[in-house]
């Protein structure tokens, strides 16, 4: 689990598809002094696992249904990505809690300067409308957000400085896919009232 509180961005070094798996090595200066083998890291928010580590670098494995279900399928050598290790029992949690398993994948529909902040409007799926909702939470490339605006088939967020300087989101552009996952709350809700209509 983790708390959408970016530590960190890394960069894609290689990408390397051996026996039909695909492995991204991530260089992460100073960031892997008590990470082990087997430690989960948030990698723009979806939770994967270290399968082999140096002193700056790190290697996970991405299976077919992480493929399938966030932005990876089009990352390239030298993707900025936005890094968190799993949270701590006695960690303070300043975000959201944050699964790290990505709902499904945005499009930057526009890009809003407002003096130093930024507002994004993202293009989301039919489906994902029903969890947002204004002022609640969702995690944007593993970065915790407070939703500022909801639509028929988008919703936007609001940037503080902060955020743009040290998470990857100052370098979207239009079109560009982003990994989201709704806040866990809203998905329980969700699952309590479907349940709820069933046994009537």
């Amino acid at each position: 689990m983790f708390s959408g509180i970016v530590e960190k961005t890394g960069t894609i070094k290689k990408i390397n598809k051996r026996q039909k798996k695909i492995y991204f090595t991530i260089a992460a200066k100073n960031f892997l002094r008590d990470i082990k083998i087997g430690s989960s890291i948030s990698c723009d928010g979806a939770c994967l696992t270290v399968v082999k580590k140096t002193k700056n670098n790190f290697d996970v494995e991405l299976m077919p249904e992480t493929l399938n279900l966030t932005k990876f399928a089009g990352s390239k050598a030298g993707d900025l990505i936005n890094l968190e290790k799993s949270l701590k029992v006695s960690d303070r949690v300043d975000g959201h809690f944050v699964m790290g398993h990505i709902d499904a994948v945005g499009a930057i529909k526009k890009i809003i300067k407002d003096g130093e902040y930024t507002n994004l409007v993202i293009k989301v799926p039919r489906q994902l409308i029903k969890y947002l909702a204004y002022k609640g939470s969702a995690s944007i490339n593993g970065v915790s957000l407070t939703i500022s605006g909801v639509g028929k088939l988008w919703f936007k967020v609001s940037l503080i400085t902060h955020t743009l300087k040290i998470t990857n989101l100052s370098k979207l552009k239009v079109d560009d896919k982003v990994n989201i996952e709704i806040d866990m709350l809203a998905r329980y809700l969700k699952s309590l009232l479907d349940n709820a209509k069933i046994t009537k």
